[in-house]
This record gives structure tokens, C-alpha cells and sequence, in this order.
């Protein structure tokens, strides 16, 4: 257990059984009264931002979280399978929970998985990840130069993005999974 006195941006703590982030807190001394800590909190699971005030001498359950490398397997209805690089288990998680990297996940992908005790609370795909292209519309005569025009195109796992006009069918891209945008040819 931690006072609010040791909070640190980023640090992870357990608040009605829900865990936050801290993404500011400020020590604030009124003129009467005993001083408090005005915080600004980050909720792992739905990503709520909420603002919560706490007393110098409240007591708050410290966080500890982990990290472990997993490898995505399969779905099956809307369950998706990740495998434990170093114990080879499988790991369920529902589609609910990795809504924002379902489109970019291939078979063998490797993630970063942060987990409090066994509870996976985010998973993170590498900076960029290499996909085929699926299908675009063709290319034209003359669309070889590399210009700021883009067309749409279907990756292998299913995403649509925006990519340049000499891409084609069956070309392999990068895709810079921060910004979901193309990054080059690969």
C-alpha cells in the first residue's frame, strides 16, 4: 500500500478493484483544511479517463504488472488464441478486449502482452508488422512514380488502408501499427 505522496506519471494502481494509470496528479494545500492530491486517471480495461481526489493520508493498493512475449495462433468466433512463448500455452482472449489490433493480426504475429498476475490487460503489436497485399485496383500505365496519390487496398488479414497508387496485388508493405498507415515496401 502507497500514499498518494508516492504517485509517479505511468505508475499502476488498483482503485476499487479496477486498475488506472496515473496520467497527472498535482498536490494542492488550501488555505484551510488538510492538503489533498487532485489526480487524473487512465482505466486499463475501457480506456475511461476519469478524475479522482485523494487525501495525503488515503492508503492505495499498488499495482505490479509484467510482461511476456505471446504469438497469435487462431480465432474461433470471436475468441482469439495467443500462445505463451515460454510455457507453450494457449492463451483465450475475447475479441472485446483487442478490438483496436484485431485487423492487423496474422497467424505467427508476435505481441507484447502486459498482464496483472494472470489477467492480460493490453496487448501490443510491434512497431511495424509486413503484409501482402490482397487485393487493390489494378495500376495503370504510368502509375510506377511515386507520388502522394493513394488508393485503397485489402490486406491478407482483412484491413482496409490507404497506400500508394504503384502498389499492387500481391505486393508485399509495412504498416506502421501506431499510426495503422502504410510505411514502405518491404
Amino acid at each position: 500500500m502507497i500514499s498518494p505522496k508516492q504517485f509517479k506519471v505511468g505508475m499502476v494502481i488498483k482503485l476499487n478493484s479496477r486498475l488506472y494509470s496515473i496520467i497527472a496528479y498535482q498536490h494542492v494545500k488550501p488555505g484551510k483544511g488538510p492538503a489533498y492530491y487532485r489526480t487524473k486517471l487512465k482505466d486499463l480495461k475501457d480506456e475511461n479517463i476519469i478524475e479522482k481526489t485523494l487525501r495525503s493520508n488515503d492508503r492505495i493498493e499498488e499495482a505490479f504488472l509484467s510482461e511476456k512475449k505471446l504469438t497469435y495462433l487462431y480465432n474461433n468466433q470471436g475468441i482469439y488464441f495467443f500462445m505463451d512463448q515460454e510455457s507453450y500455452e494457449q492463451i483465450p482472449i475475447s475479441k472485446e478486449k483487442i478490438t483496436n489490433i484485431v485487423d492487423y493480426l496474422v497467424e505467427n504475429t508476435e505481441v507484447k502482452a502486459t498482464l496483472s498476475g494472470e489477467e492480460i490487460i493490453q496487448i501490443e503489436l510491434p512497431t511495424f508488422l509486413k503484409f501482402s497485399i490482397k487485393y487493390t485496383e489494378p495500376s495503370v500505365k504510368g502509375d510506377t512514380a511515386k507520388t502522394t496519390t493513394t488508393k485503397y487496398a485489402i490486406l491478407e488479414s482483412g484491413a482496409r488502408l490507404q497506400v500508394p497508387i504503384f502498389i499492387k496485388q500481391g505486393d508485399e508493405i509495412m504498416i506502421d501499427t501506431r499510426t495503422k498507415q502504410y510505411a514502405g515496401k518491404s
